[in-house]
């Protein structure tokens, strides 16, 4: 009898944990603290231009950014944080001015951070819905990526905020610009911005022969990088065909900054 009590329970508790887990995923972009969730859950990749300490320096800088930022603005913010190769992409929404350079204070105060990107808008938090439609319009493009033969979606770093789409990475030019392309196809897309690290042919082809050099052991991603399945898009994705469609604008980010060490890359 007291061991079958305790099965009941563990189940209960398996059950309890599994529920919170996929409303926090459902949740995704709410302030600060998904965002740091869905970092800590990603794999190391193999086929990632960036090497094993960077994979992991770009975590460490990513949970202190947020951790700093949650403190550090006021309530009324909604803010994320994406890094790659030290580069730190800030978005989402502060309510004044001052609040988005505090933001990038905070962040380019954190060790080891390259350079920051604000494109942080200043305006009222975004819906539930739209959060939600970022989420699906994220799973959309990385799946859109993947569709290409002369890029590799590795290689890419997908955000979504207001239906604005956000690509980072180690790319050279030609890629870059494939990349953008692609995602200025899907449907509900904005606009697309380009917050690219750029390298040279040579370096590429060199990280893709090497496998990035980094030693890793290949692994699939995890679900907080997967595309979104279920999401359930807002009314503004349209059903409308692909080639019916003209491609959302293509632009350059926001200047981008030195951090703490100095790096503009």
């Amino acid at each position: 009898m007291i061991r079958n009590s305790k099965m009941r329970a563990l189940a209960r508790t398996t059950l309890t944990i599994g529920f919170a887990a996929s409303l926090c995923a459902s949740l995704q972009g709410c302030f600060l603290a998904v965002a740091g969730a869905a970092a800590g859950g990603t794999a190391l990749v193999a086929t990632d231009r960036r090497t094993v300490g960077s994979q992991t320096e770009d975590r460490e800088i990513q949970v202190k950014a947020i951790s700093n930022l949650g403190s550090g603005l006021p309530d009324s913010s909604h803010v994320n944080v994406a890094v790659f190769n030290q580069r730190v992409l800030i978005t989402g929404e502060v309510p004044d001015e001052a609040s988005k350079q505090k933001a990038e204070t905070i962040v380019r105060g954190v060790t080891n951070v390259g350079s920051v990107i604000n494109e942080l808008a200043v305006q009222p938090a975004s819906s539930f819905s739209s959060r939600a439609n970022d989420s699906y319009l994220e799973g959309r493009v990385k799946g859109e990526l993947v569709a290409y033969k002369d890029i590799s979606a590795n290689n890419f770093k997908v955000v979504s905020e207001r239906g604005i789409i956000y690509l980072m990475g180690l790319v050279t030019t030609q890629e870059g610009n494939i990349g953008a392309n692609a995602a200025s196809t899907v449907p509900g897309v904005m606009q697309v911005v380009k917050c690219y690290q750029y390298i040279q042919p040579a370096q590429a082809a060199a990280a893709n022969a090497s496998g990035s050099g980094n030693g890793a052991t290949t692994a699939p991603t995890s679900a907080a990088d997967a595309p979104t399945v279920g999401a359930v898009p807002d009314s503004g994705v349209s059903s409308k065909p692909l080639d019916l469609q003209a491609p959302a604008p293509v632009k350059d980010s926001a200047p981008v900054h030195p951090g703490n060490n100095g790096a503009t890359m």
